[in-house]
């Protein structure tokens, strides 16, 4: 076994197994006869107590096998909707049962390369998914899993396991290779997971799968004057910010070299569907460096009310006192602001959301470009949206149901005033005749809606004309 291995963080062997293995199988399928919540609580308490029980190589694999069918059919109802606690302890379970294993496999005499390479592979994947569900629920991954998932990459590097095929039918879909797998999850965390829109993070996943083992971890050259993210193997972070300058041993340390990568974004991929080839487009700038942020921002502390949503904000501009939020101001620029506040607004602010902030001036209308939960509370990242937001009616035909929308109205010198209208998404198409109305007007305007300048998951921004 090699000193690298020892450093993989694996739970302490704590009693001899009391459940027979034969009876492993019968409860897992009384388990998926529960509600989902309960079968996992059950699953998992079977696994944890089978991961800290002295077993031989191959009743350690057999188990992880049973227990990896389980964790297919669970992420199946964890695509959509939120990830429930036990399914992400779940697959950090997986994890340390595989580096368990692992251990035991580099403890025998010569394992076969594609043995070791399939165990290697078994434990990066499900700490992929461990991080992965954190990026789903907008919450930081243990610093520990990186660590660990840069170990098993250099265990492979050493083992000649990088580019072994491992056939793994899991959902979203991993790449095939220990290289391609190790190098997704570096794309992701580079692709500014906390900025994609609910769902998006499983899906750059399964999309980045045919693309991730493109890419390359060079040896580190100080004289390379390449902007590529640079890797240390011995961090615990996927890699090391753009402006700090490596300081661990150069043998740690490697160069992601995107190019192959970049230039395969740029053919043509008939499997490839148009979703996936937008949102590729959308966070490979990410990948080179680039900031978002446009406007230096300084520190603030002060408190504001937050709207949440198109129909509450129609609301309150009415003054019909929907729900206010209290929030807490941390920093703000001409751009935009970051908030903090209470956990349970969770639900209501996924990215994309449109809200109004109403401080001691007046009230601003803002998107939501990202979030990120910790201990403190949930912070929200604003994109500040200029001009005067007012509440505003649409119908299809003059005496039809109304719709409310919000219109969002800034001086142009010398030509007058840009309008926006802000109607839900996927509600209204190109083209379409409505009939607007604003508060304290009578008469109606016959609008035709024209291609949308700026959408998100949950509204659509039309640029309108108005006498």
């Amino acid at each position: 076994m090699t000193l690298d291995a020892l450093r993989l963080e694996v739970p302490d062997i704590l009693e001899e197994n009391s459940t027979p293995l034969a009876s492993v199988p019968t409860l897992l399928a009384e388990a998926r006869q529960l509600p989902q919540d309960s079968a996992l609580q059950q699953v998992l308490t079977l696994l944890f107590r089978l991961n800290r029980s002295a077993l031989t190589l191959l009743e350690r694999q057999r188990v992880l096998q049973n227990f990896s069918e389980e964790f297919r059919h669970y992420a199946q109802g964890c695509q959509e909707r939120d990830v429930p606690a036990p399914f992400l302890r779940l697959c950090d379970e997986l994890a340390c049962g595989f580096k368990r294993l692992l251990l035991q496999i580099l403890q025998g005499h010569q394992p076969s390369r594609p043995h070791l390479a399939w165990c290697l592979y078994m434990a990066e994947h499900f700490l992929a998914q461990t991080q992965l569900r954190h990026y789903q629920l907008y919450l930081e991954p243990d610093p520990r899993l990186w660590r660990d998932s840069h170990l098993l990459y250099w265990l492979g590097e050493h083992q000649h396991c990088l580019d072994e095929p491992v056939a793994a039918a899991f959902v979203p879909t991993p790449a095939n290779t220990l290289r391609g797998l190790y190098q997704q999850m570096l794309l992701l965390a580079l692709s500014n997971p906390f900025h994609l829109p609910d769902g998006e993070c499983l899906q750059l996943f399964g999309a980045l799968a045919p693309l991730a083992g493109l890419a390359r971890l060079l040896p580190w050259d100080e004289d390379d004057e390449n902007a590529n993210p640079t890797v240390d193997l011995t961090e615990s972070q996927p890699c090391l910010p753009q402006d700090q300058t490596p300081d661990g041993e150069s043998t740690h340390l490697r160069r992601l070299e995107l190019g192959a990568l970049l230039i395969a974004l740029n053919e043509p991929a008939p499997l490839r569907s148009e979703r996936d080839s937008a949102l590729l487009e959308r966070v490979r700038q990410h990948w080179l460096g680039r900031q978002q942020r446009r406007h230096p921002r300084t520190e603030q502390s002060g408190s504001c009310q937050l709207v949440v949503g198109l129909p509450a904000i129609h609301a309150d501009l009415l003054t019909q006192h929907p729900d206010r939020h209290e929030t807490q101001l941390l920093d703000a620029s001409p751009g935009g602001a970051r908030l903090l506040c209470d956990g349970h607004l969770t639900s209501l602010v996924p990215v994309g959301q449109l809200v109004l902030v109403r401080g001691a001036s007046s009230p601003i209308l803002a998107l939501v470009r990202w979030r990120y939960q910790n201990a403190e509370g949930l912070h929200l990242g604003l994109r500040y949206l200029k001009g005067l937001p007012r509440p505003a009616w649409l119908r299809r035909a003059p005496s039809a149901q109304t719709h409310p929308g919000v219109l969002q109205s800034t001086p142009a010198p010398g030509i007058g005033w840009h309008h926006g209208l802000w109607l839900p998404g996927q509600q209204f198409v190109e083209g379409e005749n409505l009939w607007l109305q604003l508060a304290n007007m009578n008469n109606q305007a016959i609008v035709r809606l024209p291609a949308p300048n700026l959408t998100t998951s949950l509204v659509a921004r039309y640029p309108l004309q108005l006498a």
